[in-house]
């Protein structure tokens, strides 16, 4: 059988025309090289040089294998580059979900920049999900990780999570409600006002008692909403006062203000969730150039 060692010490013969001078840049001894070479010689059937006592010359047949060599080497230099790349994370793709405040947050763009700049190679698909789908998708292994905050996750034991930023929060209202002339609004203010909270359907009783624990005492003046856009429209629909991220901020719609928010709870953390027994080298990189607070 051949194997790629006969053709490089082919190709070593062949180039230095000697093979005292090919078994040096070989390290390995003059017998050990003569008996490899004398090996694939058996496997084409006949001789690769003709030897004499001050030179070795190729044969017809030496002349037709010595390019094809040359291919096949290169050939396997290339896969096995190849495979290093991607066991060192410069080849490859990473699948990533993201809750919208990641974005707002500029803390996604922040790491998709610094990562795309590492490792340009890499490829990116983006899929935004609200946060328990993420968790779902990581674990089946439809994405590789996920950003989003910690409401509503579900189950996360076996899975790698890395808190990635704080979250604090505003109020949305239109520009005519009576909070509206207030610099900050106060959690005791809002008492007597409708509350619209963005989650995402799976946790909504989990999302309402981290975000506003009072407001589960009277729950009917609460009106839970599957989108952030979804919770501005009725903000500024004069249905209620929105609680949201305050990057929501960046948001600007005509007749809608924010305000930021004082004596609630902290607002949530902002993960980055991923898989522990991760082989991928292309994510096992993107994971370990997540920055933390």
């Amino acid at each position: 059988m051949v194997e790629l060692r006969h053709l490089r010490y082919f190709v070593a013969v062949a180039d230095e025309r000697h093979f005292g001078r090919a078994s040096v840049l070989l390290h390995i001894t003059q017998s050990t090289l003569s008996a490899q070479v004398q090996a694939l010689e058996r496997e084409v059937g006949g001789s690769l040089f003709s030897r004499t006592s001050r030179r070795v010359e190729l044969t017809e047949a030496g002349e037709l294998l010595l390019p094809e060599a040359r291919r096949a080497l290169a050939q396997a230099d290339r896969a096995l580059q190849v495979a290093r790349d991607s066991v060192h994370g410069e080849t490859g793709t990473v699948r990533i979900g993201f809750s919208g405040v990641a974005v707002l947050q500029g803390v996604l763009s922040e790491d998709l920049r610094d990562f795309g700049r590492a490792h340009p190679r890499v490829g990116l698909t983006l899929s935004e999900l609200p946060p328990a789908a993420q968790i779902q998708a990581v674990r089946d292994g439809a994405l590789d990780l996920g950003y989003c905050p910690d409401l509503g996750l579900g189950d996360t034991d076996g899975l790698r999570v890395t808190r990635r930023a704080t979250t604090p929060l505003s109020v949305a209202l239109r520009t005519d409600h009576e909070l509206a002339s207030a610099t900050a609004v106060t959690t005791s203010a809002l008492s007597s006002h409708e509350l619209i909270v963005f989650a995402s359907g799976e946790e909504d009783e989990t999302v309402l008692s981290r975000l506003w624990p009072a407001a589960e005492e009277d729950r009917s003046r609460v009106r839970l909403v599957g989108s952030t856009l979804g919770a501005l429209a009725l903000a500024l629909a004069g249905t209620g006062v929105a609680l949201v991220p305050t990057a929501t901020e960046r948001i600007a719609l005509p007749g809608l203000t924010y305000r930021p928010l004082r004596g609630a709870p902290p607002g949530p953390d902002l993960l980055v969730i991923g898989r522990h027994d991760e082989t991928s080298g292309a994510v096992r990189a993107y994971f370990g150039g997540v920055r933390t607070p």
